[in-house]
């Protein structure tokens, strides 16, 4: 089945403060009975939050199944997509699990794309934004620019991806270097 990475974010100690924050549901049901088996605070809900990187199938298909079983509150930076109670703008911060988090804007993949940076570990959930980029000469907007070059400026220890595994060495020279190329692209107003 052709699903995202599902991210479940939950405090160190799972304490009663600490709020136990899902990035992006995925279409894959299974992620309904893996849930329940994970270690989230005694006498809290699973999922107290979700947050969507961006309105693809592939990333909100489980959404109402989601909120049917865990009630949870919903935010998106896409003020389009049913179930949102929460609509998130660039540069918000909000807390998962026991840390902060920022928001990032970064119309690319698609035109709600957001990424989620942790500064405290150095975390940096990319959703399908391309982050990594290996070769110059596509076409970027200045919006994705000028929002690849906040991100360059924070200390990224390792990037989440919404496909695949994730990056833990490399992260910030990787992403100097994605910068340069897209400063070699073309660049659209």
């Amino acid at each position: 089945m052709y699903t995202s990475n599902v991210y479940l974010v939950t405090g160190t100690n799972n304490t009663i403060s600490d709020v136990n924050t899902l990035i992006d549901v995925g279409r894959d049901p299974k992620i309904l009975v893996l849930l329940p088996n994970e270690s989230t605070g005694v006498g809290k809900r699973a999922v107290e939050q979700v947050i969507i990187t961006h309105n693809h199938y592939d990333h909100t298909s489980m959404l109402t199944a989601i909120v049917e079983r865990y009630h949870p509150r919903v935010c998106a930076f896409s003020p389009n997509l049913a179930g949102v109670d929460n609509i998130l703008r660039d540069e918000d911060e909000f807390i998962a699990g026991d840390r902060m988090f920022e928001v990032i804007h970064i119309p690319g993949h698609s035109s709600d794309s957001i990424c989620l940076f942790c500064k405290e570990d150095g975390a940096l959930f990319a959703g399908d934004t391309p982050v990594i980029i290996r070769f110059a000469g596509d076409t970027y907007s200045m919006a994705f620019l000028q929002a690849l070059e906040r991100i360059c400026r924070k200390n990224v220890r390792t990037i989440y991806f919404g496909h695949g595994s994730p990056k833990t060495e490399g992260c910030n020279q990787a992403l100097a270097e994605s910068l340069l190329r897209v400063r070699e692209s073309t660049i659209t107003p």
